[in-house]
């Protein structure tokens, strides 16, 4: 399994959805405004962006940080980030000597209000299933080799519980502003598939 080939869509995948808008928009069945208004608001208001904002925050401000380990639910809402597929959150944090990793095993249960829409490849049965049987495997293939005696803890999110890693904050960081750090955090370092970037 290539990291490459599950971070892009196959292009077949592309040319079907992009097929089936022509002909949803065509039947009048799909308003092309109201479609851009949803991909926008995926890609915008909800998303990676929202988890990296809760990451910042937790990275500088250490009484939100347990707020945000003890309730994840409730310390992500006070920032503004709750919806569907985020009713009930918990917060995993990667730390020098345990490393977390989500998976959905069933489908694709994705905590959506702060990593937006799910990645082709978080959905595709490789991914789902090496997430669990080979975890050190996966990783290096997304270009994370971990320590031996570093701890691979795999989450399985359900319906009722979704996961977000609280990815480890980067060395040399120490004197950048929250606004800064959340442009270190990647939605794949709080799956847990990677690291956050360094600065």
């Amino acid at each position: 399994m290539s990291h490459h080939r599950h971070m892009d869509p196959l292009p077949e995948v592309e040319l079907r959805v992009k097929a089936l808008e022509s002909l949803l928009i065509e039947k009048g069945l799909v308003d092309p405004a109201a479609l851009d208004v949803l991909i926008d608001t995926y890609e915008t208001k909800v998303g990676p962006r929202n988890g990296a904002r809760v990451v910042a925050k937790a990275w500088v401000d250490s009484e939100y940080k347990k707020r945000l380990l003890d309730d994840a639910t409730s310390a992500i809402a006070e920032l503004g980030y709750t919806g569907r597929q985020g009713e009930d959150m918990v917060v995993l944090e990667n730390t020098a000597k345990i490393h977390n990793l989500t998976v959905c095993t069933l489908c694709s249960c994705y905590p959506w209000p702060v990593l937006g829409l799910p990645p082709v490849w978080y959905k595709s049965a490789p991914y789902r299933s090496r997430a669990v049987m080979d975890p050190r495997g996966i990783l290096k293939e997304f270009g994370l080799e971990l320590a031996e005696d570093v701890e691979i803890r795999v989450w399985d999110s359900t319906a009722e519980l979704r996961y977000l890693v609280l990815p480890e904050r980067p060395s040399g960081t120490e004197k950048m502003s929250e606004e800064d750090l959340a442009e270190l955090v990647t939605r794949d370092s709080m799956i847990g598939v990677t690291r956050a970037r360094n600065p």
